[in-house]
């Protein structure tokens, strides 16, 4: 599945509800902490709630990277970007409850990672639990060009099980949850920078 000239690749309820279950369940049980962004007011904790406001828990776990490595790939190949990249960060376990959510933003860092060399190529949002689950809580695309601005809802990151892939630089948002907990796993595959 494709939309925007590329701009994002889904696949739809890929994952199975077991291995959905299973990583909420672990990602409950470990420690969590208030969401940080980049560029936060306070760098000393990065916390900034007017840009957003979520809980989160870092994973770095072979058993969930084997399930979604294959996709990221196939996405990769399948929408044409054929970025090159060699692993990935830790993975950010992410829990939306009410009225929580992540104003407009990118992944893409400004400069290359000082620890890694690296920088992000590709970002992954993988939906652990349905929409049934939670009202709002919608992952938006921003596409921005010289003369506008045009937003477009992913509707796959309500589904169950569904992974989406798009380039780190895409700005894109979660809209505010009014109802329940939105639970999704989120990963960034690093590359040599860009030439």
């Amino acid at each position: 599945m494709l939309s925007n000239k590329y701009s994002w690749w889904a696949f739809e309820n890929v994952l199975t509800q077991r291995f959905c279950d299973q990583v909420i369940t672990y990602g409950n049980q470990q420690k969590e902490k208030q969401a940080s962004v980049g560029n936060a007011k306070d760098k000393n904790s990065g916390i900034n709630l007017k840009i957003r406001n979520s809980k989160v828990a870092w994973l770095d776990d072979a058993w969930i990277y084997k399930e979604i490595t294959p996709f990221i790939k196939l996405a990769n190949k399948k929408a044409g970007w054929n970025y090159d990249f060699e692993g990935q960060e830790s993975m950010q376990f992410t829990k939306y409850s009410d009225n929580q959510y992540y104003d407009w933003h990118k992944d893409e860092w400004e400069e290359v990672n000082e620890h890694s060399n690296k920088v992000r190529k590709l970002s992954v949002t993988c939906a652990l639990n349905g929409g049934n689950e939670y009202e709002g809580g919608n992952l938006e695309f921003q596409y921005r060009d010289h003369t506008n601005i045009q937003n477009e809802y992913c509707s796959f990151t309500r589904k169950q099980g569904s992974i989406i892939v798009f380039p780190s630089y895409v700005y894109h948002r979660v809209t505010p949850v009014l109802r329940g907990t939105r639970y999704s796993l989120v990963i960034w595959t690093l590359g040599e920078p860009w030439k």
